[in-house]
């Protein structure tokens, strides 16, 4: 990552709302979908829906975790897939390795 890739992700984990919303996705386990028919089916991720549930407490998605959703997404920190009439979200694993490889690095420069 450069430095300023690592710069705009810092940043977005600095807002409390969106360090939450990116606990949220790292500690959620899979979930189901349901469609408007009763149907279920598999999702990868937490939809925006259950994402703004978790965060907030509201049953409709609000505008202000749709903002910070995006900010995460733009900062390449989570994926959003449109999936019918859901919308998925997941942690961008090659993001989230290439923070943990920086966080993890030593380097034999001193101040």
């Amino acid at each position: 990552m450069t430095k300023e890739q690592l710069t705009t992700a810092f940043k977005a984990l600095g807002d409390p709302t969106r360090l939450a919303i990116f606990q949220c996705l790292r500690d959620c386990c899979p979930t189901a979908a349901f469609e408007d028919d009763g149907r279920i089916r598999p999702a990868d991720g937490p939809t925006v829906g259950e994402v703004c549930c978790q965060i907030t407490g509201a049953e409709k998605i609000t505008s202000t975790v749709s903002a910070h959703l995006k900010e995460l997404r733009l900062a390449g920190l989570i994926t959003m897939e449109k999936r019918g009439k859901f919308v998925v979200c997941a942690l961008n694993p090659t993001t989230v390795a290439e923070l943990a490889a920086f966080l993890g690095e030593k380097t034999n420069a001193c101040c």
